[in-house]
């Protein structure tokens, strides 16, 4: 692992600030285990950045999801008002800036809606992509609501 290089992890760390530190290693950390694995720490403490449709307003929503949790989308139908879709990876990639893969949960290229899984305040040290599929950095829970203007709730399909 080695500090940040890349175009758009250095915009990351850009957004992040002196506080946070952007890694990247020379193997993908572009799913949750990838990322556990080459981190070293435990899956869920992946902090994965999901983005969602809207059906009837075709916006984008961003659940930021422990990396062991599925997304139960009824319960983020319930808080956003309306169902929700899988957008394809232009529509990803329009809305955050970055491909799927390397979605970090700031810098994106749009304004949305962002809910947290609750279930990542279990841990005093959580990880996220920082804008590559190779590239992540550390953070705390409270960090997470801070630097992204989301909101905590429960969204794990159980």
């Amino acid at each position: 692992m080695k500090r940040a290089t890349g175009k758009t992890a250095m915009r990351v760390q850009a957004v992040l600030g002196d506080g946070f530190e952007v890694l990247e290693f020379e193997t993908s950390t572009a799913t949750s285990d990838q990322a556990a694995a080459a981190i070293g720490c435990d899956v869920a403490q992946i902090a994965k950045s999901l983005v969602f449709q809207g059906k009837d307003s075709a916006a984008a929503v961003m659940v930021i999801a422990s990396g062991v949790n599925r997304v139960d989308e009824k319960k983020l139908r319930d808080l956003i008002g309306e169902k929700v879709l899988r957008p394809d990876a232009d529509f990803v990639r329009q809305a955050t800036g970055y491909a799927i893969g390397g979605v970090s949960p700031v810098g994106h290229a749009t304004e949305m809606r962002i809910f947290l899984d609750e279930d990542l305040k279990s841990y005093p040290e959580i990880w996220a992509a920082a804008g590559a599929p190779n590239a992540v950095f550390r953070l705390t829970p409270d960090d997470l609501e801070r630097l992204t203007g989301g909101r905590y709730a429960d969204l794990a399909k159980r």
